[in-house]
């Protein structure tokens, strides 16, 4: 009995302990106001010590990538921190290779102020601004994935490029959260973003967009996104989607067209069951117009007794292997799951195709 009371009395202490010191950290321990020096003197800044670097960035309008809301889990915020930032974490080393922590390259979610702190910030980021948009309308593209057509109020045009997406503020207990999504509207629509949901459970940001309604008020960052699609007509364009990952494909096949109606591009969709397809036909009317757009979609599921399906079975990246001649100068844009971006990598790298040229957004 006495042994259990000691061991009850420790924990307790601990935990006391643990409290009083997350209290002393939030409010004895004062870094007081800190210098942020981006670039060299090209924008400084006085800001509050003792918040994250990603923090104190989007409190001054300056809205790095972080696709999970800074809790230091997607790796996307990494910008260069010269002097002030303190040590490397172990939070932070899954994220960053041996040459980019030479570089002093950091995820900014996790770098904590404490001291004049001198990053370098490309000039994409500082370009990316905070938009304010009205949905315009909302179409259920299958029981769980929902288009959803903004309407961008302030400011009233975006410019951005095939393939490039945005971060939607959510709201949460916590305050707003980002997450990230590709824009499925062609560019030459500079006055609308669209976007493709998947409903995901416990999904803060797509329970947030699903429940929205025609004429609400949705405010999203951007543009994000460093895909730059061949300016060279005679570059074949391959896209490879599945499920939602369609969006920056079809903004790639519309502008693609809009601009060069005579080039070649095949769309390749992968889904499990046929209730799980959208926008064939849509794309179907497209290859009509365009000969030399291509379009294959396939099941992966087996088919059920009386299911009509006319497409390809099996796992998309075998469709890939089928209809792809090798040794064919190619630009190669891929968004889906992780095993499908590494199936069908694998393939075009057997088909001749330059790692170089393979550009994805895993999701």
């Amino acid at each position: 009995m006495v042994y259990l009371w000691s061991v009850l009395t420790l924990g307790g202490l601990s935990v006391a302990m643990a409290a009083l010191l997350v209290v002393a950290q939030r409010f004895l321990v004062s870094y007081g106001v800190c210098k942020l020096d981006i670039n060299a003197g090209e924008k400084p800044l006085e800001v509050e010590g003792g918040r994250t670097l990603l923090a104190a960035l989007y409190a001054n309008e300056i809205f790095i990538p972080s696709a999970c809301g800074g809790k230091g889990t997607c790796g996307h915020c990494k910008i260069t921190v010269t002097s002030g930032g303190g040590p490397v974490l172990p939070t932070e080393t899954p994220y960053l290779t041996r040459r980019e922590i030479r570089s002093n390259l950091r995820l900014c979610c996790q770098v904590k102020i404490r001291e004049n702190i001198f990053v370098s910030i490309p000039q994409q980021f500082l370009n990316i601004r905070m938009y304010t948009s009205t949905v315009e309308s909302i179409i259920d593209l299958t029981g769980d994935i929902k288009q959803l057509r903004l309407r961008l109020d302030e400011p009233a045009r975006i410019s951005r490029r095939p393939g490039q997406y945005v971060q939607v503020e959510a709201p949460s207990v916590d305050g707003p959260v980002y997450r990230a999504y590709s824009i499925s509207s062609p560019d030459y629509e500079p006055n609308v973003v669209e976007l493709v949901v998947k409903l995901v459970a416990g999904g803060i940001a797509s329970s947030y967009l699903h429940s929205l309604k025609v004429a609400d008020t949705v405010r999203f960052t951007g543009p994000y996104g460093e895909f730059n699609l061949s300016e060279d007509p005679s570059v074949e364009i391959v896209c490879v989607a599945g499920g939602c990952g369609i969006a920056p494909i079809k903004s790639i096949v519309y502008s693609l067209y809009q601009r060069w109606p005579g080039r070649q591009c095949w769309l390749f969709f992968g889904s499990r069951r046929s209730r799980d397809v959208f926008y064939l036909e849509q794309f179907e009317q497209l290859a009509q117009k365009y000969p030399g757009f291509h379009v294959v979609y396939a099941l992966s599921d087996k088919l059920t007794q009386g299911e009509k399906w006319h497409g390809e079975t099996g796992f998309i990246h075998l469709a890939v292997d089928k209809y792809l001649e090798p040794n064919v100068k190619r630009q190669v844009y891929l968004c889906g799951p992780p095993a499908m971006i590494e199936a069908v990598t694998r393939v075009l790298l057997g088909k001749g195709v330059h790692p170089k040229d393979i550009f994805y957004d895993e999701f």
